[in-house]
């Protein structure tokens, strides 16, 4: 989710599912979509992903950048909480193969797993490690359940990181960290612009327990 993400990709060339989605996100007034740099990215990573998860559909604008990497046959499911927002972006992919849009919080991707390639966004449903902050009932995302070995996690809508240790508001910045030092991950901040950056990591090789879900 980014401020003015949909109004940054006025004006450019996009691939015609992304122009729909970005034109999608303009007529129900919905500012946040990713911006171009991040979806690009998602378009490179999707290319060598057989299972793909989303979390914070929007209108589908980063969804759409995904379905224009993934290769022929990958299954993706992205999970939207707005009712409104999922419905119509459920209506704007109904054609295209493959693809699951479904209304609900980040937790409905655990039916679904493990992915090759999981994005967590929405507004840091999932993503935040630090006791979660925005998370839903504290659940952070786990990436011995949800991704293969090997797999590629994608956290993104950071400021870039300029100094060590990062900091956030004069303290710790506990989410980044959780990602960065996650010791089933291999990541690495990426800087997408000067003031954009995401967290890439890859699940590592060697086995480990996947813990049972929190009770509600």
């Amino acid at each position: 989710m980014s401020l003015n993400g949909t109004d940054a990709h006025r004006g450019l060339e996009l691939p015609p599912l992304v122009a729909r989605a970005v034109e999608l996100a303009d007529r129900q007034g919905f500012p946040f979509s990713c911006r171009p740099e991040q979806g690009r990215l998602l378009r490179v990573l999707a290319g060598g992903a057989s299972s793909i998860a989303e979390t914070g559909t929007g209108c589908g604008v980063g969804l759409a950048w995904l379905v224009t990497g993934a290769p022929s046959g990958a299954t993706i499911v992205s999970v939207e909480r707005d009712p409104g927002r999922a419905r119509v972006t459920a209506e704007l992919f109904a054609d295209v193969p493959d693809v699951t849009v479904v209304h609900g919080d980040w937790t409905e991707i655990h039916g679904r797993a493990p992915y090759d390639l999981l994005v967590l966004d929405g507004g840091g449903a999932g993503k935040d490690g630090a006791g979660g902050i925005d998370g839903i009932d504290g659940i952070t995302a786990d990436p011995a359940r949800l991704l293969t070995p090997g797999g590629t996690l994608v956290v993104d809508d950071f400021t870039p990181a300029r100094r060590w240790p990062i900091l956030h508001e004069g303290e710790p910045d506990l989410v980044r960290l959780h990602w960065l030092e996650h010791p089933l991950l291999d990541a690495v901040e990426l800087r997408l612009a000067a003031d954009l950056a995401a967290i890439v990591a890859v699940r590592t090789l060697h086995p480990s327990p996947v813990q049972p879900l929190p009770e509600r």
